[in-house]
């Protein structure tokens, strides 16, 4: 596999790669490529109209009236809590012809980015001399009073402080706060996702994968008199292509060391879990019909993320990827190792940060069962933490809190609380009994945190319990927001009282791993990453944090084996593929209208640019910055891009903005909706 590398250690970035901030966009190099000028009217444009989700998505505001459009998969939890018995809005799609009819998606929220502020050297100075875990308590004290500096504590304002490439740089994004998220269009999940698994991260893809919300203010529209245009004409082979959104997370630029514990421990141990989890839910969702409906948005995901995960352990085990990553470490230290000043300043930070590897063997377990992966995905779970953590951590100083609750962040919390719709028990069961079965077997049975988490209890009588918690309940979970520290001590809810017996296991193992593994990596690299600016320029882009981000590329197929993949499907193409069994089986409106579409429609297309999970529902724009499509996935090559960026075959793939269009008339007649996004 001929990998293109973004651990550019002497070199910059190549043509195409690149997640870049929209503060440090490559200009000269994107005319040089394709001879087209981004301006700061295009870019303070393109950043005014992105939008980030608090699932993990993105989108685009694409009318002056806060209409948004993202993926149909980004909006599934929401159609699925609006829907109960008689109405499945994931299976069937979700139609309005009115604003009254807009129904408002429990736990969404939306961000829209308004500045970056560059805090690098107060943050510095805060954590400057101090190592290990005083090192990471410093650090994220500073970031703390740097949001609330930003933020002032002026209502409907977020601020967060964001760490760039490994310590090398910090910086505050300030957003203005969308609390209330509307459903305006959804289609039927055979249409969205036809394909399924089989299709997932393939292409050629036939997926109408795109969905509209609005942002309400106050009751009402939000007006948003910057938008994003809506193009009428397809896109064309060769075209220029921009991708404007949040990308969630990648590692291009881990040691080689910490890529060897994601390969032999992370990626696996996550793995076989996802696996696990997977049977149950598959085995749930053939007893009935009502339970294929509860757990299809679940069942979706996690088959997204093992497929998703399956390409980032191919992408570890090929051994010219890896060879490349040690070649390119190997020639950034003997860079530092031959100036007189970095070389004392970094001194032996590679070494440190393996020798923290082999600390993560032993903790990874326990802090990954308490802690980060607590709960095993029950919302259940994670509200009730969020209530008992934040009645604990609210009445602390700021620089002494746990760093997501410090007070920019309680707002958002707090949203969360109220609004978040958990899963019907009978799911929720499923993640809490798995997660306590895990913990069980990796702690063992004789761990101290395994008995007071279990006392004499099974995992699934345990589960059983905690799965019909009055956490489910909004009021009650508003009582205890409100009622603080007496409250959450005094309720007798079974949830409750199992967040607050484990709290102190999971905050020891949290502790443990930041001062044996978190701590000592985070000063190392920030040692490395200062040496690399100061000896290399500040020319490349960080990895991504899921915040906004632009990536160029252009429309275009590659080449698989012997034969080349055309960058194109069209309408007439769908029609070819279905079998009429799922997942090819075409919705029947799809199959009503086929003789009212144009067979040679481009329907989905793919693109060289360079993007992660955390894109999905992202506008992607033309040299004007019109909507020429929206992106929902990647193709297979593009799962190793958490590492590294292979040029020659790394796509995104996106639905057209000319099918949405005549989709909306000729299939779902959303006349009202298409004339909002095309104009009068």
């Amino acid at each position: 596999m001929a990998w293109v590398l973004t651990l550019a250690a002497t070199a910059p970035a190549r043509a195409d790669e690149g997640m870049w901030p929209l503060d440090k966009v490559p200009v000269d190099k994107i005319k040089a490529a394709y001879g087209v000028t981004l301006d700061q009217a295009w870019l303070d444009a393109a950043q005014a109209a992105a939008i980030r989700l608090s699932d993990g998505c993105s989108g685009g505001i694409v009318s002056p009236e806060g209409l948004v459009a993202t993926n149909n998969h980004c909006v599934a939890e929401c159609a699925q809590g609006l829907a109960g018995p008689g109405r499945d809005y994931v299976r069937d799609g979700f139609l309005t012809n009115a604003r009254d009819e807009e129904l408002k998606c429990a736990g969404l929220q939306a961000e829209a980015l308004l500045s970056i502020i560059e805090v690098t050297d107060q943050v510095r100075a805060a954590a400057a001399g101090k190592t290990g875990e005083e090192f990471s308590r410093a650090r994220d004290a500073a970031m703390a009073l740097a949001e609330v500096a930003a933020c002032g504590g002026e209502a409907g304002l977020r601020c967060q402080a964001i760490s760039f490439f490994r310590g090398g740089q910090y910086k505050v994004y300030k957003y203005r706060r969308y609390a209330d998220v509307r459903l305006v269009f959804a289609p039927e999940q055979a249409a969205s996702a036809f394909g399924g698994d089989p299709d997932n991260f393939n292409f050629p893809r036939h997926g109408f994968d795109v969905a509209f919300l609005r942002l309400y203010v106050d009751g009402r529209p939000a007006a948003t008199p910057r938008f994003l245009k809506w193009r009428e004409h397809a896109p064309t082979d060769g075209e220029v292509s921009f991708i404007v959104g949040n990308p969630g997370s990648t590692d291009r630029q881990l040691t080689v060391a910490q890529l060897e514990t994601q390969r032999d421990l992370t990626l696996p141990f996550g793995q076989l879990q996802r696996a696990e989890l997977r049977g149950r839910l598959t085995q749930f969702s053939t007893e009935s019909g009502e339970r294929a409906r509860l757990i299809a948005p679940a069942l979706a995901s996690i088959e997204n993320s093992y497929k998703a995960i399956q390409g980032r352990q191919k992408a570890l085990n090929d051994k010219d990827f890896m060879a490349a990553k040690q070649a390119a470490e190997t020639a950034l230290r003997a860079r530092i190792a031959a100036d007189p000043k970095w070389s004392v300043e970094v001194g032996d930070a590679w070494d440190r940060i393996a020798r923290a590897q082999v600390a993560a063997l032993d903790l990874f377990a326990p802090v990954r069962q308490l802690e980060t992966g607590a709960g095993g995905g029950s919302d259940l779970f994670y509200l009730a933490r969020l209530l008992v953590r934040a009645a604990q951590e609210r009445d602390k100083a700021n620089a002494d809190r746990l760093p997501e609750y410090v007070d920019t962040r309680l707002p958002m919390i707090e949203r969360r609380v109220l609004d978040t719709q958990p899963d019907e028990p009978t799911v929720e069961q499923i993640y809490l009994e798995q997660w306590l079965l895990k913990t069980r077997e990796l702690l063992t049975v004789d761990a101290p945190q395994v008995r007071v988490m279990l006392g004499r209890e099974s995992p699934a009588a345990l589960a059983e319990k905690l799965a019909h918690s009055r956490v489910g309940d909004p009021a009650f979970r508003k009582a205890l927001w409100q009622g603080g520290i007496e409250a959450i001590e005094d309720s007798n809810d079974p949830l409750v009282q199992l967040v607050r017996r484990t709290d102190h296991g999971a905050r020891v193992a949290r502790a443990a791993w930041e001062k044996t593994v978190s701590g000592p990596v985070d000063t190392a690299a920030e040692k490395i990453a200062r040496a690399r600016f100061a000896l290399l320029g500040d020319t490349d882009y960080p990895d991504a944090t899921f915040t906004l981000r632009l990536s160029y590329g252009k429309v275009a197929g590659w080449r698989e084996r012997d034969g080349l993949v055309a960058p194109f499907t069209t309408f007439g193409g769908l029609y070819d593929r279905a079998t009429g069994a799922a997942p090819f089986a075409v919705a029947p409106r799809w199959l009503k209208a086929r003789a009212k579409l144009n067979p040679d429609t481009v329907f989905d297309f793919v693109t060289s640019n360079d993007i992660i999970g955390g894109n999905s529902g992202s506008p992607v724009l033309d040299a004007a910055g019109e909507v020429m499509g929206v992106a929902f996935d990647g193709n297979i090559h593009s799962l190793g891009g958490a590492y590294g960026y292979d040029g020659a075959r790394n796509r995104a793939i996106s639905v057209s903005a000319v099918a949405v269009s005549e989709a909306l008339a000729k299939v779902y007649g959303r006349n009202a909706l298409l004339r909002e996004l095309t104009g009068p």
